[in-house]
């Protein structure tokens, strides 16, 4: 086994996924008034509005369709009727669709950083670093899409379940070719940087908010009256 692919294929995604576990849980003690999206839609609304569903839509699809397509192994779909034509073909077909529309978002958002003059006083390098960076993983992710033409369940897929489930084999990807790697490695370095960023809102996303009891407002005559006396 090659040194090299130690380092690049077991330890270095091992080191990002340390990070991101001790960066977010250090940075939500220590940070926790800083733990937001920092949105700029106030500075400009208009020009974030397409940018930002076309961002949203098609990341969460992509994320969702990854955790699916690499976590779960074939034996499981094998049960349901579907083969692994059939899954590698609605990967491809899907991963098309979500992949341009989280691209498209990506550099709207990164021209209206760039090129909006109240957004980009606002902003900060640690925000381009950070949109540049899922623009880059987003492109490379693309670009296997419609031109990679390779079978990720037999290498990529059982990789990946092999780091998270503690069982590496850096070995599954020495066939793969070069852009999946790039996308893969990309994909690690971005997770590890993430606690530094503002992409920690993810894990603020107001789920429980559908679920919590209704608010009620009850008028006070009393205090109300006190209140008129008192600008009066």
């Amino acid at each position: 086994m090659d040194l090299s692919y130690t380092l690049v294929f077991t330890v270095f995604p091992y080191l990002c996924l340390t990070t991101f576990v001790v960066g977010h849980s250090y940075r939500y003690v220590t940070d926790r008034y800083a733990w937001n999206a920092r949105s700029s839609q106030l500075l400009d609304n208009k020009s974030l509005r397409w940018g930002t569903v076309l961002f949203h839509l098609g990341i969460i699809l992509t994320f969702l369709g990854h955790a699916g397509g690499l976590l779960i192994p074939q034996k499981y779909y094998d049960l349901f009727g579907i083969t692994s034509q059939m899954h590698l073909a609605i990967a491809h077909w899907m991963g098309e669709v979500v992949g341009i529309a989280a691209l498209a978002g990506c550099l709207l958002l990164l021209r209206r950083r760039l090129t909006n003059d109240r957004v980009r006083a606002a902003g900060s390098v640690n925000d381009l670093i950070t949109l540049g960076g899922l623009t880059l993983v987003v492109a490379g992710g693309v670009y296997n899409v419609f031109f990679g033409n390779y079978n990720v369940l037999d290498s990529v897929a059982p990789w990946i379940r092999g780091i998270v489930f503690f069982s590496p084999e850096p070995e599954l990807m020495r066939p793969v070719p070069l852009g999946f790697k790039i996308h893969v490695t990309l994909a690690w370095a971005l997770l590890g940087f993430s606690p530094f960023s503002r992409l920690v809102h993810i894990w603020s996303a107001p789920v429980f908010y559908f679920f919590r009891n209704p608010i009620l407002f009850r008028r006070n005559p009393e205090l109300t009256r006190k209140v008129v006396d008192s600008r009066s």
